[in-house]
């Protein structure tokens, strides 16, 4: 039967002549997530300094957004399958632009956190619509393959771009500016979009599930806080009651979707061992990353002294390899396999994080540029070919619900990867030795150590700062051996859970 259809999909596809034009709008949303993303690891010492957070403050700046982008993506994308991807799209565009205005002028901690909350709410619309328009545009294996590669070359270039731009702003203007850089974009997403962009849905939706959109977003807050807490501060009584709380809304939301004609996530995409595989995958391996590069930049210019455009720049190499991967993913995966392509990504991945476990304040340039190259050569090889495994696991009316559970396994791996590898640098740092008179705030962050430092004789501030230096770069290099053991880990299960997965010719 499918032999039989793909040459009636395929000439569908060849008859229309704008779809490359849509796939550029389409990107333009990835790059307004990922140079979000991005920019605000470069302007979190600005942050840090003019908003005074506390630790755990700081913290929900980074992670919030990751929160309520987790927790909302398959509502959101079982929304647009329902009342039409384009629409959410442009909408979510929309808001994320006066979100990102919001951003730029909080002038407390508690305004930023929650602006970063509203921005996740809005970016949840974003990558699901994307991916699952991307499904349904594209009906040749092999022309999908090549979209969704430039769709991951995007996000990998947008970070690229946003440390670079952002490097840029944040050495001529305030740090708010690194936010209102996603006002033109959006300008023109929207704007063209209109035009270019054809309409989808399910034709057969059904109603969407209220109670099942609270369920999920409930269980995926509570259970990323409850890990969240109980890395930063012990396994307490709060972060048990709030896991046991999410724990008990997801429970709950997989018994309903099991038992609703019209669910707003079919659990049966579970059942397909390759969709299963990749959406683990990802999720495992952006844990692995995400509280790493979260502090990396702080590393570039904080311990190294960095400005930052020099930092943006130095980030550059992984942005370059993924772009290069994502690029050839699908047609070396189609030449060798998938789990051999995966799994070797992830592997690489895994053995560049090991490296930095040798990192300290005076690591030449040459050794994290390659760690860097290596890291987004692997990435762009994996994520590229899991995103198209889980696209073609499913049937085109059901492509936002899985892309949007694509999505959820990122953001939730992010989440998670700054809550637990962060924390552990977080808590490598403050107990730094540090000289009698230290202020409380500069066992904070680091950020906060540079600016206790100004008000300190200069003897012993450098002494102070000192300590402080060694002990982030301490706490990095632990968090990176534990983001490798991690990918390491991955890699082993991808190679099984793959096993027999092929893409589409």
């Amino acid at each position: 039967m499918t032999s039989t259809l793909r040459p009636a999909t395929t000439t569908e596809a060849v008859q229309r002549p704008g779809r490359w034009l849509a796939l550029s709008v389409l990107v333009l949303a990835v790059l307004l997530v990922a140079v979000d993303a991005t920019v605000l690891g470069l302007a979190t010492p600005y942050i840090s300094e003019d908003l005074e957070p506390t630790g755990t403050q700081l913290l929900w700046i980074g992670d919030v957004y990751s929160f309520v982008i987790a927790g909302l993506l398959v509502s959101m994308g079982s929304l647009g399958d329902r009342i039409g991807r384009k629409r959410i799209l442009l909408l979510g565009a929309t808001a994320f632009g006066a979100m990102s205005v919001l951003n730029a002028y909080a002038t407390t901690p508690e305004l930023m956190i929650l602006a970063r909350a509203l921005l996740g709410v809005a970016g949840a619309t974003l990558m699901p619509a994307t991916l699952a328009l991307i499904r349904n545009i594209f009906h040749d294996p092999r022309e999908r393959s090549l979209a969704v590669g430039i769709w991951g070359a995007t996000a990998s270039a947008g970070t690229a771009v946003g440390p670079i731009v952002g490097g840029f702003l944040l050495e001529h203007f305030w740090w708010g500016s690194v936010f209102l850089i996603n006002l033109p974009v959006m300008a023109v997403l929207v704007l063209v979009g209109i035009k270019l962009l054809p309409e989808s849905r399910n034709p057969d939706p059904g109603p969407w599930d209220m109670i099942s959109v609270v369920l999920s977003l409930v269980g995926m807050i509570a259970v990323v806080y409850a890990v969240k807490e109980a890395a930063s501060h012990g396994v307490t009584g709060e972060p048990i009651a709030a896991g046991l709380l999410g724990a008990a809304a997801l429970y709950a939301f997989v018994r309903r979707q099991l038992t609703l004609p019209t669910p707003l996530l079919d659990m049966r995409l579970f059942r397909n061992r390759g969709f299963s595989g990749a959406v683990l995958a990802d999720l495992l391996t952006i844990l692995g990353l995400s509280g790493l590069v979260f502090f990396l930049s702080q590393y570039l210019q904080l311990v190294q002294g960095r400005p930052p455009l020099e930092a943006g720049l130095a980030e550059l190499p992984a942005a370059v390899g993924a772009v290069a991967a994502g690029l050839v993913a699908g047609a070396t995966a189609r030449r060798y396999s998938v789990r051999a392509v995966v799994s070797g990504g992830l592997a690489a991945i895994g053995l560049a994080l090991a490296s930095l476990t040798v990192l300290d304040e005076s690591t030449g340039y040459p050794v994290l540029g390659a760690a860097l190259l290596v890291v987004g050569v692997g990435a762009g090889f994996s994520f590229t070919v899991t995103a198209d495994v889980i696209l073609s696991s499913v049937p085109k009316d059901q492509a936002g619900a899985a892309s949007a559970v694509s999505e959820t396994a990122y953001e939730l791996g992010a989440a998670l990867g700054i809550a637990v590898l962060g924390s552990i640098v977080t808590g490598v740092y403050r107990g730094f030795a540090a000289p009698a008179g230290t202020p409380e705030g500069a066992h904070e962050s680091l950020g906060g150590a540079l600016e206790a430092a100004s008000a300190m004789p200069a003897n012993t501030a450098q002494d102070m700062l000192a300590s402080a230096r060694e002990s982030f770069v301490d706490g990095l290099a632990i968090a990176a051996g534990a983001g490798a053991a991690v990918l390491l880990a991955t890699a082993i299960a991808a190679w099984f859970m793959l096993r027999n997965q092929r893409l589409v010719s």
